[in-house]
């Protein structure tokens, strides 16, 4: 992989991570484009690089977390379905479906879908968790459940947890702040376990453009966080929707 594949890649992953429209669907997608050979250490890079959104994570609300240290217990009740399932899952994933453009084009169609029928129905008044310090350990466990959806590449971990944490109750802002902590000990143990496995698939030189995609998905998630923040305050998710499905219908004409 070159250096620049490596800086596109991490741009996108940056750019999409915490939007709700899937980064590895989109990086599955780019790399189909670009004609890029799926291989394993491909796959890990994807994973891997993940590291620079997290760290963008923890730069933006690393106040929050020092202020509100018991948001952690529903973060890490959260977190342990996902950790569970894609611990028992984690060679089918990485074998079969990343990679698959099929399945991406299928999931990001079908979560468009749903955020569109979601938005035209959801009630603004249903929400009934104003806070992060609101949120009980019986959501948590149900926000972490919708998050294991995501396992499946084109589903965005992002939009499971945003939407099935509105569904639940609790209010939009909210849910999009516990989403982005909740990416924290998510994203790390995916990418932990990952490299764990697949370390030795790595020369010297996939090491540098693990690098540079790192710096970029860093750099360009701390954007995309800040924008969403921004965005969420005045508008819905049904243009994420929109976006979804033209994505999908144009790769099935392409």
């Amino acid at each position: 992989m070159t250096l620049l594949l490596a800086g596109i890649l991490g741009v996108i992953e940056g750019i999409t991570e915490f939007l709700p429209i899937s980064s590895t669907g989109h990086l599955i997608l780019t790399q189909r484009l670009l004609g890029m050979q799926q291989s394993e250490m491909l796959g890990s890079f994807d994973i891997a690089i993940q590291l620079g959104a997290i760290l963008a994570v923890v730069v933006v609300y690393i106040r929050s977390i020092l202020r509100t240290p018991k948001v952690w217990l529903p973060i890490i009740v959260a977190f342990l379905p996902t950790a569970v399932i894609g611990a028992l899952l984690h060679r089918i994933v990485k074998t079969y479906f990343l990679g698959n453009s099929s399945i991406v084009v299928w999931s990001l169609f079908i979560g468009g879908l749903v955020i569109l029928l979601f938005e035209s129905c959801y009630k603004k008044n249903r929400a009934t968790m104003q806070s992060l310090e609101n949120i009980s350990l019986k959501t948590a466990v149900g926000i972490g459940l919708c998050q294991s959806l995501a396992i499946v590449p084109g589903v965005s971990r992002s939009a499971a947890t945003i939407i099935g944490g509105m569904m639940l109750g609790v209010e939009r802002k909210t849910i999009v702040d516990f989403s982005f902590l909740l990416a924290i000990p998510t994203m790390a143990a995916a990418t932990g376990f990952d490299l764990l496995k697949s370390y030795h698939s790595f020369s010297s030189h996939d090491a540098l453009a693990l690098g540079v995609g790192f710096l970029a998905a860093f750099v360009t998630a701390l954007i995309a966080i800040r924008w969403l923040l921004t965005f969420v305050q005045t508008h819905t998710f049904t243009p994420f929707g929109v976006y979804r499905v033209i994505v999908a219908i144009a790769f099935w004409i392409s």
